[in-house]
């Protein structure tokens, strides 16, 4: 895609400042999602941005910690740190592969136990088979359980989905039916972000923006592992949705390793 190799090439070395690595820090979404997950080592990864704020309170802090829902009372009860918000993966993550019912209720125990956030697997198979009404209402039914005061992601998997035209039907399927940002993937595929990919996304966020007035918001996720990764994503932001999207109410990267990357590097 032209415009992508444009903007990185023109763009990304300008933007990897550390102003701008900074700014990205305060953007990560702090996530563990691993089967070996423990209230203990939930504990100790929550206490790792607890100690940041403590050791280095000029740091910004990460927006949120990601968890599985089953963790969401664990992190917070052990957060200390005021304006980081609680993430839980929800709806049979990564496969969103079960029953609404299922979905509902574990979404609806995650919000209860102190999840702020919630990201949801669209669909995928129902999706490349056709069935769009279904995307759209299990969307709704999601957003429906958070209501006003907890934000729902939906996750586009845009590996699986492997065209410009299926991204773009996706995001506004998604966006139209209530998601409050729209994710690029769930890091468990084979293909994760892809900068092609949130150029598209990015496009449709625009374009939603223009017809709505509604501010849809943005994360990259899956292989964000270098703070270039990082810039660049920071400069397609930039360039196509522009400097009113540049916060961490509206942009997210969802990552781990990124932290200790940039603390390492600038910070």
């Amino acid at each position: 895609m032209e415009e992508v190799r444009r903007i990185i090439a023109e763009k990304a070395a300008e933007n990897d400042t550390p102003e701008v690595k900074r700014f990205i820090f305060s953007c990560i979404e702090f996530t563990t999602l691993k089967c070996t997950d423990s209230e203990q080592s939930v504990m100790a990864f929550v206490d790792r941005v607890n100690r940041w704020d403590d050791e280095r309170p000029d740091l910004p802090h990460p927006a949120t910690i990601c968890v599985y829902p089953c963790f969401a009372s664990i992190v917070n009860e052990c957060l200390a740190v005021d304006g980081v918000e609680i993430a839980c993966v929800s709806g049979s993550f990564p496969s969103s592969q079960t029953f609404l019912e299922v979905k509902i209720a574990e979404t609806a125990l995650a919000i209860k136990d102190g999840a702020t956030e919630i990201d949801m697997v669209m669909p995928v198979g129902k999706f490349l088979a056709g069935d769009r009404d279904g995307v759209t209402d299990e969307i709704r039914e999601m957003k429906a359980v958070c209501g006003d005061g907890v934000s729902l992601k939906v996750i586009l998997e845009t590996g699986c989905l492997k065209t410009p035209e299926n991204i773009r039907e996706a995001a506004f399927l998604a966006m139209n039916a209530g998601a409050d940002y729209i994710k690029t993937s769930t890091g468990k595929e084979a293909i994760s972000a892809t900068p092609e990919a949130a150029y598209v996304m990015c496009q449709c966020i625009k374009e939603y923006y223009r017809q709505t007035g509604r501010k849809v918001g943005f994360k990259p996720a899956g292989g964000i592992n270098t703070s270039m990764d990082a810039v660049i994503y920071y400069s397609i932001v930039k360039e196509v949705l522009g400097e009113e999207w540049l916060n961490n109410k509206l942009f997210r990267l969802g990552t781990s390793r990124l932290a200790d990357v940039l603390i390492s590097e600038v910070l």
